[in-house]
């Protein structure tokens, strides 16, 4: 907690007059500023200072630069040689599709082949500015197709084949074990884990929105901007949806069996929780916004026949975390549905601390807690 206090102090220190950002936070805030200069759009300002990060090497593992198609991939293989084929892991990573990159997860993926002993294929779908739902959608699906019908090239062995992603990536990740659960052509999904993943597009109203709206790495503000941003939805409609108002009464009682706060222990509605009244219909809002009912954007809201089918899972979930209510609900819908759920809940974390894992004096140890979590998850396949 120590560390979450100085991490705020410091941005707060650098940011005159705005409060509870985040490192990536304080960089989309000075994106911003360039894109009101129309010097260039801030997703541009925000991967360009990414990629001037360096890179650490792993002396340990071949590391390559390819192409599936147009799409960008990395590819991480253990040098030491196998007499097994080994496991093989789809990473998907996160960002909001506004920030994130190969370049940035880089070191997640190196520990996870090194650790697992697997090849990793981390993928760079296309993003904002210039591309929006569906597109991540289509490019990680396309990846993971290709993938799949490869997986002798790379020596990856049929049965361990896991998704792996973290925010919008876990919800990527889910979604492509919701979109393969009727192929028959391809080797199947053997597990999906999910890191405090993006998993709805309907609701801000459950409780960990209330709780932690203002907690680094994501805001609420933020976390609304990545949202208006990758539906293409005017953010003008913020009051609006954040009451509610967006969806009709039918909408909300239809779901309520999976998104209602009823659905969670008490125990995560004990911290400040409030429970925000549903707004009247604005009508308006509802027809620009009804996209997010659609599975695509909302995994955790499929058919239970297909829930049902899906891959046993691996569920890290983060106690400061702004969707840290995705997680619980939608480990709450596999487990009901008898899909075998691991679920592992970091009281001191936060969403982003993920990403710390090789972050000098940023360091979380919690970083290292999920890591080993999902080690022991895969090895145990």
């Amino acid at each position: 907690m120590l560390r979450m206090v100085m991490l705020t102090r410091v941005i707060q220190e650098g940011l005159p007059g705005k409060r509870h950002q985040g490192p990536a936070e304080a960089g989309v805030f000075q994106g911003m500023i360039f894109e009101k200069l129309r010097l260039c759009s801030m997703p541009q300002f925000v991967r360009f200072v990414h990629d001037l990060m360096p890179l650490k090497k792993y002396p340990d593992l071949e590391i390559k630069d390819l192409r599936f198609g147009t799409i960008p991939v990395r590819l991480y293989q253990p040098k030491a040689s196998s007499n097994t084929l080994r496991p093989g892991i789809l990473f998907y990573h996160g960002g909001g599709a506004v920030l994130g990159s190969l370049r940035t997860y880089h070191d997640i993926c190196c520990h996870l082949s090194k650790e697992t002993d697997s090849v990793v294929l981390a993928v760079e779908y296309r993003r904002l500015p210039k591309h929006s739902f569906p597109v991540p959608v289509k490019d990680c699906m396309a990846v993971t197709v290709l993938f799949l019908k490869s997986l002798n090239m790379y020596g990856v062995d049929p049965a361990r084949v896991v998704v792996c992603g973290d925010s919008i990536g876990g919800g990527l990740a889910t979604l492509i074990c919701q979109n393969l659960v009727d192929n028959s052509d391809l080797p199947k999904i053997r597990a999906q884990v999910l890191i405090y993943a993006a998993l709805q597009a309907l609701d801000f109203r459950t409780p960990s929105y209330g709780q932690n709206m203002n907690v680094p790495l994501l805001s609420l503000s933020f976390a609304f901007y990545c949202w208006s941003a990758y539906l293409n939805i005017s953010p003008s409609w913020k009051s609006t949806v954040l009451k509610g108002a967006h969806l009709p009464v039918e909408v909300w009682e239809k779901y309520r069996k999976w998104l209602g706060a009823e659905n969670l222990q008490e125990r995560f509605k004990k911290r400040g929780y409030r429970q925000i009244p549903l707004g009247p219909l604005n009508e308006a809002a509802y027809l620009e916004t009804n996209l997010v009912l659609d599975v695509q954007n909302s995994p955790l809201i499929a058919d239970d026949e297909v829930v049902s089918r899906l891959p046993e899972a691996c569920i890290v979930s983060c106690e400061y975390d702004l969707l840290r209510d995705h997680s619980l609900l939608y480990k709450k819908r596999l487990e009901d549905l008898g899909v075998p759920v691991t679920w592992h809940h970091m009281e001191d974390g936060f969403h982003g601390v993920f990403n710390t894992l090789d972050m000098g004096f940023l360091y979380f140890p919690c970083s290292t807690r999920i890591l080993n979590a999902v080690v022991h998850f895969i090895e145990g396949l």
